[in-house]
């Protein structure tokens, strides 16, 4: 598993959002069912195939967050949110594997994490993204997406 440290710029997203406890995460892959219905709902998006999902995980639960990139934060459609993902230092590798496999591959991260003493910046959000020309194989099970932590600082 290729891990390394990537700067991210700054980046507009708009988008759907879930809360709710660990044991409920199961329903993230029907937001992106949801999300793929509302995308034309979306105004100023960019060209970028791709869905950004931020998210903040708690201790007992999370924010999940199916997002699209855009240009500019204006005309928000009902139900969605558009916010600011501000340019950040993260730990990033590809999760290749099924939804039941994640868990391992984050537990990786937080090695590399501690082997190389980077702190997660639990302040900012974590990001998954998801490329569209992988959609066919997530949505067979096949999951195909990029995992970025935030770190505190860069060494």
């Amino acid at each position: 598993m290729d891990i390394k440290v990537v700067e991210k710029e700054e980046m507009k997203v708009v988008g759907i959002s879930w809360s709710g406890d660990h044991s409920q995460r199961t329903i993230i892959p029907q937001l992106f069912d949801e999300m793929e219905k509302r995308l034309h709902d979306i105004a100023y998006k960019t060209d970028e195939p791709v869905f950004i999902a931020p998210f903040h995980s708690r201790e007992t639960d999370l924010t999940y967050y199916v997002m699209a990139p855009v240009e500019k934060l204006d005309d928000i459609p009902e139900g969605m949110s558009g916010f600011t993902i501000p340019k950040k230092y993260y730990v990033h590798t590809t999760h290749v594997g099924r939804f039941e496999e994640i868990k391992n591959t984050y537990h990786h991260i937080y090695a590399w994490m501690k082997e190389y003493g980077y702190d997660q910046d639990y302040q900012a959000l974590s990001l998954e993204v998801y490329k569209h020309e992988h959609v066919l194989q997530n949505k067979a099970g096949d999951l195909h997406f990029d995992i970025y932590l935030p770190v505190k600082i860069y060494k």
